[in-house]
């Protein structure tokens, strides 16, 4: 798997992290300001630590079955049906 696999993986977690956070914040009663700023944090935080961990697993030959979103799985995937 490539650079874009990863940047392209990177950038699709942190969209949705960044919405969900920021849009429980707004939910909660927070200032957009604040949301914005929890938002953008934390879901820095939380994507790095999950595209860390899909590329460290990547690397040592672990995929998870479930995603199914690498060009190895979506081989095997292809192959049982």
């Amino acid at each position: 798997m490539g650079t874009v696999f990863w940047i392209r993986r990177f950038l699709t977690v942190f969209a949705i992290a960044f919405v969900v956070i920021g849009g429980a914040q707004l939910l909660r009663g927070h200032t957009f300001s604040y949301s914005l700023t929890e938002g953008l944090i934390w879901s820095t935080v939380s994507t790095i630590i999950f595209t860390g961990a899909r590329m460290y697993h990547s690397y040592k030959g672990h995929h998870c079955a479930m995603c199914v979103d690498t060009a190895e799985m979506v081989a095997i995937n292809r192959k049982s049906n």
